[in-house]
């Protein structure tokens, strides 16, 4: 199937897709700030770069967008019509990487959440963040 946009519009449309700073990312950090935790951004030392670390908690959260993370029965989580076998390696490299992160952060003594971006308007939010953070 034929892409319905220009490759003009379709340049310009990803352009905008950001890596850092994102929507889901600035809503979990605005919660935790709000409830008193305090925390590092996108450490690079760290594998994956987590959008928040707690150094003294040992403890990371990354904060997936379901699309470009592969999110496993989120109806966000579509292949485009488009280019399907291009997609389909590009979000498959995103995943294997992803868990291949969260294995070497937890080789080397980290906790890790991952929190979805269609997990944002969830009721448990802000319990699960923070029973996260206070466990040991």
């Amino acid at each position: 199937m034929a892409d319905t946009v220009t490759p003009e519009r379709r340049s310009e449309i990803m352009s905008r897709v950001r890596s850092k700073n994102t929507r889901p990312e600035l809503l979990v950090r605005q919660l935790l700030y709000k409830a008193g935790f305090r925390y590092r951004l996108h450490r690079a030392d760290l594998p994956g770069k987590p959008d928040l670390a707690f150094p003294g908690r040992k403890k990371v959260i990354f904060i997936h967008g379901c699309f470009w993370h592969r999110h496993d029965g989120c109806p966000m989580a579509r292949v485009p019509k488009s280019r399907v076998e291009f997609w389909t390696a590009k979000l498959s490299a995103n995943r294997l990487r992803d868990i291949q992160n969260v294995a070497k952060l937890n080789l080397a003594g980290w906790d890790v959440l991952v929190i979805w971006e269609c997990e944002l308007q969830a009721p448990d939010l802000m319990v699960r963040l923070t029973d996260f953070l206070k466990s040991v």
